[in-house]
């Protein structure tokens, strides 16, 4: 879906300022009636500014998604508004770097507006906001009770995370870090059918593609845990991995494989010619659901709120995330900050590794993409 004007109504909070804070972005249609997205997340201990500026950028890169061109930001930070109008500088020292990556994103747009509104009259970002920050009572509980039973960390895995950005990302802070890991082989895939919701177990060349990875992932070390989809495939190439590596397996439904719907089982040809417009306009159109199944933004909302939880439980830590094509996609598009285009034209290989990480700024990075080196 494509909108060439759109609104993006933003704000951020923290309770304390600082103190636990979050932000909410919605994106509205140019009739301010539709909403066509939506974001959200708790970003740890910040100011109310840095939470603000953090809405606007989610906002921002939201409206790019969309593929719009002219935007209309709306926000009850008379701060916010002012500096990114120009008219006020930007003093300090942690609004400094988010007010420039706000900045590239405008420059990426052919008009941008900032206007500022009453808080009255931004009340969808703000509980978006609030909601965000209502999370991070649920990941500072479960935070502690992991570092309660979490033994000492290896100097190595110290080394590891305090290792700088690369290239020009900017980020700051230590990366949570995911290795992710596609299932090995499946008659499906063989087959070249989709395999969404199905469940066919690992053949014979799967099973050994999932020990082969395995033992590369114990040679590389300095793992925190390994989280899997629930589908068998999946599930069985993490055991693999935990058990190759002694570490704690934990399944999340949010890193299933899309729902095909009706064309489960079916391979390209047929699912093409059983909807030819339908199934055309599906390749274009990541708002679109197979028949009876799942959109691509649907895997993004619930992918990405994967993305937050890992981010928020496992601080600075080093993670194998074992899924699917399109789950692996939407991190890799997520960390590049990209629409989804990527989702269309990246091949992942089974049993490939790609490695994204996301910093506790809101900065990301893909460092590895599609590594088939160690089958």
């Amino acid at each position: 879906m494509t909108e060439r004007e759109v609104i993006v109504e933003a704000d951020g909070g923290s309770r304390g300022n600082p103190g636990p804070a979050g932000y909410g972005a919605a994106v509205y249609a140019a009739d301010h009636v539709r909403v066509l997205a939506e974001r959200r997340e708790f970003i740890g201990i910040a100011t109310n500014n840095v939470a603000e500026y953090r809405g606007l950028i989610a906002g921002l890169e939201a409206a790019a998604e969309l593929g719009a061109q002219i935007v209309t930001v709306r926000m009850d930070s008379k701060l916010v508004v002012e500096q990114m109008s120009g008219r006020w500088k930007v003093k300090h020292e942690a609004m400094i770097p988010l007010a420039d990556r706000a900045r590239r994103l405008v420059a990426g747009f052919e008009r941008v507006s900032f206007t500022w509104i009453p808080r009255a009259e931004n009340k969808h970002a703000d509980r978006l906001a609030n909601e965000a920050m209502d999370d991070g009572a649920l990941v500072d509980e479960v935070r502690t009770a992991r570092e309660a039973e979490k033994p000492t960390a290896a100097p190595v895995l110290e080394a590891v995370a305090a290792q700088p950005a690369p290239g020009w990302t900017g980020a700051t802070g230590r990366p949570t870090r995911l290795l992710l890991l596609r299932h090995g082989q499946t008659e499906l895939s063989v087959q070249r059918r989709y395999s969404g919701r199905g469940n066919p177990p690992l053949t014979d060349l799967g099973r050994e593609q999932a020990a082969r990875a395995a033992k590369m992932l114990a040679a590389k070390g300095d793992i925190s845990a390994v989280l899997t989809s629930p589908l068998s495939r999946a599930r069985d190439t993490a055991e693999a991995a935990a058990t190759a590596l002694d570490a704690p397996l934990t399944v999340m439904d949010g890193l299933i494989e899309t729902d095909f719907g009706e064309w489960e089982g079916l391979s390209f040809l047929e699912a093409a010619e059983r909807d030819p417009e339908l199934h055309a306009r599906w390749l274009g159109d990541p708002s679109l659901p197979a028949p009876g199944g799942e959109s691509f933004d649907q895997v993004r909302a619930r992918v990405d709120a994967v993305r937050r939880d890992l981010v928020g439980l496992y601080p600075g830590a080093n993670l194998v995330v074992v899924s699917h094509v399109t789950p692996i996609k939407t991190l890799l598009q997520l960390a590049l900050g990209v629409g989804p285009s990527l989702l269309y034209r990246l091949h992942l290989d089974l049993a490939s590794m790609s490695i994204a990480e996301f910093y506790p700024d809101g900065g990301s990075s893909v460092r590895l993409v599609n590594d088939t080196s160690y089958l």
